[in-house]
C-alpha cells in the first residue's frame, strides 16, 4: 500500500535525501516519492548518507516533504534512524505527517526482539532434560494404560451381568481375523525358528559330543519362552497395529463421537470384542506355533543331526514335562491383554491427521513388543521363585 501526501498531487517526484552537518548535529531531509518504484535511487542515497552518521552525536530526519511512502520507503527511513541512534546517539523523526504515523509505528516494531542465544547448550543439562521429559511421558502413558484397563474391566463386568449385551458377532469376526487368518504366518515363522535353534544347537554342541542335549534345549526354550514370545510379538505387529489403525481412523472420522451421541459405550462396542478375541486367539496360536517349532527342530535333527524321529521324540519326552507347557500357556492370555489394551488406547489417542495415525500405530507396536518382553521377564522370575 502506498500512502500519498494530500498536498502533493497524485504522483510525487523523484526521491531526494539531503543532509547537513552543523555543530555535530546531522540534519536529514527527505522529500519526493519514497516507494518501491524508486528502490535503486533510494538505496544509493541512504547508503551515501549513512557514512556521515558515525561522525555526529545527534540526528534528525525531516520527512515533511515526502509525497508518497510505502513499506519499502518506511523501512529505509527506519533503518537510517536506527543507524543514527546506535551507541547512544540521539535520533528522531520530525515533521511526520499524520497519515504516515501508523505505517512508521508498525515498521518501528519490526525486528525489535533480541537475537537468540546461540551458545552451545550444556550436554549434561540436555541429558537431564530428556530424562525428565521421558519420565513425565512415562507417567502419562501409564495413566492412559490404567484408565483403559479400568474402562475395559468395567465393560466386562457389565457384560457378565447382562450376557446378551456382548457383541458376539463382532468378537467372532475379530477372532477369525486375529486367530484363524494368522495361522499360516505363525506356522511358517515358528517352524523356521525351531529349525534355526536346532541347527545352531547341533553345530555347537557337536564339538562337545552333546548332540542329545539339543533336544532338551529346543523343547524347553520353545515351550517355556520362545513359542509364546515369538507369537506374541507377531500378534502385536500384525493385529495390534490393525486395532490401532482401525480405531484411529474411526476417531478421525468422528465415528466414536457418534457412538457416544447415540448412547453407546465405545469401549463395550469396539474395544471389548477385540480384546476378547485376542485373549482367546493368542493361547491357540501359541500352541500351534510351539508344535510347529518342535516339528522344525525334529526335522533338522533328522536331516542335519542324524537323529531319527523316534530318538528325538523319546528324548523330548524325557526332557520336557507338562509344567513347561503350562508355563508358556499361562503367559499367553496376559500378553494378549497387554497387546489389546495398548493397541486400543493408542488408537483412541489419534488426532485429526494422517501423520498422527501413523505415529500412534508405530507407538502401539513398539510399546506392545516392549511390554510383552518385560512381562515375559516378570513371569520368568515368578515361575522360578515358585519352582515351576
Amino acid at each position: 500500500m502506498v500512502y500519498q501526501g494530500e498536498s502533493d498531487g497524485i504522483m510525487g517526484g523523484e526521491p531526494v535525501l539531503s543532509s547537513k552537518i552543523q555543530d555535530e548535529r546531522l540534519e536529514l531531509s527527505a522529500s519526493g516519492s519514497w516507494t518501491a518504484a524508486h528502490s535503486e535511487v533510494l538505496e544509493r542515497q541512504v547508503a551515501a548518507v549513512t557514512q556521515h552518521v558515525s561522525s555526529t552525536r545527534t540526528a534528525t530526519i525531516d520527512i515533511a516533504g515526502v509525497a508518497e511512502l510505502d513499506t519499502l520507503g518506511a523501512w529505509l527511513l527506519e533503518r537510517l534512524l536506527r543507524r543514527a541512534g546506535e551507541q547512544g546517539r540521539g535520533a528522531q523523526f520530525i515533521g511526520v505527517p499524520g497519515h504516515y504515523r501508523g505505517l512508521l509505528d508498525e515498521v518501528h516494531q519490526v525486528n525489535r526482539q533480541p537475537p537468540p542465544d546461540r551458545a552451545t547448550p550444556n550436554r549434561l543439562l540436555l541429558a537431564l532434560d530428556s530424562i525428565g521429559r521421558a519420565t513425565a511421558n512415562l507417567k502419562v502413558s501409564l495413566d492412559i494404560f490404567l484408565e483403559m484397563f479400568g474402562a475395559l474391566s468395567a465393560s466386562l463386568l457389565r457384560v457378565l451381568a447382562r450376557p446378551r449385551s456382548l457383541r458376539l458377532t463382532s468378537a467372532v469376526h475379530h477372532l477369525n481375523r486375529v486367530g484363524w487368518q494368522a495361522v499360516p504366518i505363525v506356522l511358517l515363522i515358528t517352524f523356521l525358528i525351531g529349525c534355526i535353534i536346532a541347527q545352531q544347537g547341533f553345530f555347537h554342541f557337536r564339538k562337545f559330543g552333546a548332540d542329545s542335549y539339543v533336544v532338551d534345549m529346543v523343547g524347553i526354550l520353545v515351550l517355556r519362552e520362545l513359542g509364546v514370545l515369538i507369537v506374541a510379538i507377531m500378534v502385536a505387529g500384525r493385529s495390534g497395529s490393525a486395532y490401532t489403525a482401525e480405531l484411529g481412523s474411526m476417531k478421525m472420522r468422528e465415528e466414536i463421537d457418534a457412538l457416544r451421541t447415540m448412547g453407546f459405550d465405545p469401549v463395550e462396542v469396539l474395544i471389548l470384542p477385540r480384546v476378547i478375541a485376542l485373549v482367546i486367539a493368542l493361547p491357540i496360536l501359541t500352541f500351534i506355533g510351539s508344535m510347529a517349532a518342535l516339528y522344525g527342530g525334529g526335522l533338522v535333527a533328522w536331516l542335519y543331526g542324524d537323529m531319527n524321529p523316534a530318538t528325538f521324540i523319546a528324548r523330548l519326552r524325557e526332557a520336557i514335562s507338562v509344567t513347561h507347557f503350562q508355563v508358556g500357556m499361562i503367559k499367553a492370555p496376559f500378553m494378549a491383554l497387554v497387546i489389546g489394551v495398548v493397541a486400543c488406547s493408542e488408537g483412541l489417542k489419534v488426532k485429526g491427521s494422517a501423520e498422527s495415525l501413523g505415529l500412534q500405530t508405530t507407538t502401539s507396536v513398539v510399546k506392545s513388543i516392549f511390554l510383552v518382553i518385560v512381562l515375559d521377564g516378570v513371569f520368568a522370575i515368578f515361575f522360578a521363585s515358585i519352582g515351576m
